[in-house]
């Protein structure tokens, strides 16, 4: 029989309390101080990268280089798993068996909403899912808003101490007049609208797109009704007005999948910031614990929506054609 290992309290409490310790001295060893609490993303280059037509010049952003390590860590969990999974082993364990667990937690939940649109619409579901969640992790992250460029203010700044070459050490307390602030190198992506409105018109088009497929060109026919306005007249103006509520609907889609995730993670950066600065022993960590839950409720919720809206668009197709391959 296979022993299974169990939480000792007795032996890991001092592992528990030398966290606790470190967090202490850390703090006052490096009291924090307030970083930039801005909505928008902080350039990191004077000069542009490129520029599009129509839009203008692009940007080295902060949250630009910290969508570029939540890409580079997705690849580098999806490079461990496949590595592994090609190993000579019948099941699967540690890391791998997580991940694994994970991603046929999330086939089962699409084979119970979608039924036989699943395989059309799992790598959607799938692929915003871990997205978000990774996005919403790695931003808890210590190194994300923490290590930047410094960058002087005409108020509100604060002090900085050499420490060696160009780096410099940002101290308290703050200067009413002058003083350097630190524009980080690394913004958690989920606090940028940028990427939840791009996410959110990806979901929402492919919506479209899924629908389409499921239904032919009568998906149309829910946007635009006029199959019943010369029969019954006043039915057939009824789901013409119908008609317009959907096309609003799907738009609206957009601003609510943006916003709401774009809201959650924003508000959660400032708290934890504000947290930090006021009371920034023991508090902190809570406040992490919670804006963790709050990444994986958010993450979920994302990818959820995007499921039962996809769903949504294959429903009034025919049951007896055949599933997609």
């Amino acid at each position: 029989m296979a022993k299974t290992r169990k939480w000792r309290w007795g032996k890991n409490r001092w592992i528990i309390l030398a966290l606790i310790l470190l967090n202490v001295v850390g703090v006052i060893v490096a009291k924090p101080t307030q970083s930039i609490i801005a909505i928008a993303p902080e350039n990191l280059s004077s000069t542009p990268l490129f520029n599009l037509p129509g839009i203008g010049p692009v940007y080295l952003t902060n949250a630009l280089t910290g969508m570029v390590v939540m890409d580079l860590v997705i690849l580098l969990v999806a490079w461990i798993v496949n590595r592994n999974i090609k190993k000579d082993t019948l099941i699967a364990s540690g890391f791998t068996g997580m991940m694994e667990m994970l991603i046929e937690l999330l086939y089962n939940l699409t084979q119970t909403t979608a039924g036989r649109w699943t395989k059309k619409i799992f790598p959607w579901f799938a692929s915003i899912f871990i997205i978000v969640l990774f996005a919403n992790l790695l931003k808890l992250v210590p190194i994300f808003e923490t290590f930047g460029l410094v960058e002087e203010v005409p108020s509100g700044g604060y002090s900085i101490v050499p420490i060696g070459g160009h780096w410099f050490n940002v101290t308290l307390p703050a200067i009413a007049q002058g003083g350097y602030n630190v524009i980080p190198f690394l913004r958690g992506v989920s606090t940028d609208l940028s990427f939840t409105a791009a996410l959110a018109l990806i979901s929402v088009f492919m919506t479209q797109v899924i629908g389409i497929q499921a239904q032919g060109i009568s998906y149309f026919s829910k946007f635009l009704n006029f199959t019943t306005m010369f029969k019954k007249p006043f039915f057939g103006f009824m789901d013409f007005l119908v008609g317009i509520l959907e096309t609003i609907s799907e738009f609206a889609k957009i601003l609510s999948f943006a916003f709401r995730l774009f809201g959650n993670m924003f508000a959660g950066m400032v708290l934890l910031i504000l947290i930090g600065v006021m009371v920034p022993v023991f508090v902190p960590s809570m406040i992490m614990m919670f804006e963790l839950f709050i990444g994986l409720i958010q993450a979920f919720v994302f990818g959820m929506l995007t499921l039962v809206f996809m769903a949504m668009a294959t429903s009034g197709h025919a049951e007896e054609e055949p599933a997609i391959t």
